[in-house]
Order: C-alpha cells, then sequence, then structure tokens
C-alpha cells in the first residue's frame, strides 16, 4: 500500500465523493416524494391513477437499474430527448427508488388501523383530510424501516452510474486503476469513501428508527 499513491488521487476522489452524495440526495428526496404520491394513489385506490401507479412500480422493480440507464442515455436521444449522463442518472435514481418507496410507504399505510379511518370519517373527513391527518403521519412511522431500508440501498445503486461515464465514486476508482494500474490503493480509497458515507447513515437512520417507534407506539 503506497500512501503517495493515495495522497495524490485523494482530490480526484473528494471530487467523485461530492457527485455521489449530490446525485445520492437529489435522487432519494425525488424517490420518496414519488413513493408517497404513488402509494396514496394506490391506498385511496384514486380511479386510473391507482392503476397507473401499480403498473409504475411493478416495471421499475422488475427492470435492473443498468437496463433503465442504457434506455435513458441511449435511446432517450433517438426520440430527441437527449439529456446528460448526470440527468439520467438521477431520473433512473427516481424512477427505481420512487417504486421501492412506494412498497414501503404503502405497507405502512395499510398498518393504519381501520378504526382510525373510520373515526377520521366519523368526523366528516374527506380523502385529502383522511391522508394528511391519520393516514400519512401514523402511516409515515411504520414505513422508517423501509425508508432507511431503501435510502441505503440507493446509495449504493449509485455506483452502476460508471456505465454512462458519470465521474462518482466508482468509475474514478476505475479510471484511476485503468490509467496508473494501482488496484489495491484505488480499491481501499474506494471502500473507505462508501464506509464514509454509509455507516454514519446507518447510525443515524437506526437512531431515527428507534425514535420514530418509541413516539409512535410509546416504547
Amino acid at each position: 500500500m503506497n500512501w503517495n499513491v493515495i495522497q495524490q488521487a485523494m482530490p480526484v476522489f473528494m471530487a467523485g465523493f461530492r457527485l455521489t452524495l449530490w446525485l445520492s440526495l437529489v435522487g432519494i428526496i425525488g424517490s420518496i416524494i414519488v413513493g408517497i404520491i404513488a402509494s396514496l394513489f394506490q391506498y385511496f385506490k384514486v380511479s386510473v391513477l391507482s392503476q397507473i401507479s401499480t403498473a409504475y412500480v411493478e416495471l421499475a422493480r422488475n427492470t435492473p437499474l443498468l437496463i433503465q440507464l442504457f434506455f435513458l442515455y441511449y435511446a432517450f436521444p433517438i426520440l430527441c430527448l437527449k439529456m446528460s449522463a448526470e440527468v439520467c442518472g438521477i431520473i433512473g435514481l427516481i424512477f427505481l427508488g420512487g417504486a421501492y418507496m412506494a412498497e414501503g410507504f404503502t405497507g405502512g399505510f395499510n398498518g393504519v388501523t381501520k378504526s382510525q379511518i373510520n373515526s377520521g370519517k366519523a368526523l366528516g373527513m374527506n380523502r385529502l383530510q383522511l391522508a394528511r391527518y391519520v393516514v400519512f403521519p401514523q402511516g409515515l412511522a411504520l414505513s422508517v424501516p423501509a425508508l432507511a431500508a431503501n435510502i441505503i440501498f440507493l446509495i449504493k445503486e449509485t455506483s452502476i452510474f460508471s456505465v454512462i461515464a458519470i465521474p462518482e465514486l466508482t468509475n474514478t476508482a476505475m479510471d484511476l486503476i485503468g490509467m496508473y494500474y494501482r488496484s489495491n490503493e484505488y480499491l481501499f480509497m474506494l471502500v473507505v469513501a462508501y464506509a464514509i458515507i454509509l455507516i454514519p447513515l446507518i447510525l443515524i437512520l437506526n437512531w431515527l428508527e428507534k425514535r420514530v417507534r418509541y413516539g409512535a407506539f410509546g416504547n
């Protein structure tokens, strides 16, 4: 292990590190928004929208992110919809992540007891009010474990962005290995970089899960 090699590669890795964090952040936020909307459509069976949401979830979950990225990056330009690699990566991450988030939120929303729903209806709440004041707050607490797992999953999936030449961490490491043939050093930096991102995040999410469960269930 040559520490001089690691030191020289640090600026390039830091650029990949920042890009990975940015892509992950945008993709996760977008996935959560899409997931909430799709799951609420399914939960309340909103006419055609619930069927579209179900079809979207099945399509996204049953196609690999790699294929989705290839389609966005190589097929869309044929339809005159050319996008940058970063935009394709974010859209692909949101498309895939939104489906997994929707499943997680749906599980949480389905955990809200019927008595709570019936009480809301008895008070004269419409669907929007039920979603805002009854289903969403309780279902969100129940969805935290799935939400946490999906966040970690999506951050790991950014490593696939290397196939469309986005200079995130994995692509950076592979490029450096290809140029300088120092696999040990660059792979070591890659592992450390992901550990720096994921380990603190896992600890925070575990703490959040315990806090939310304690607040929701009092244990």
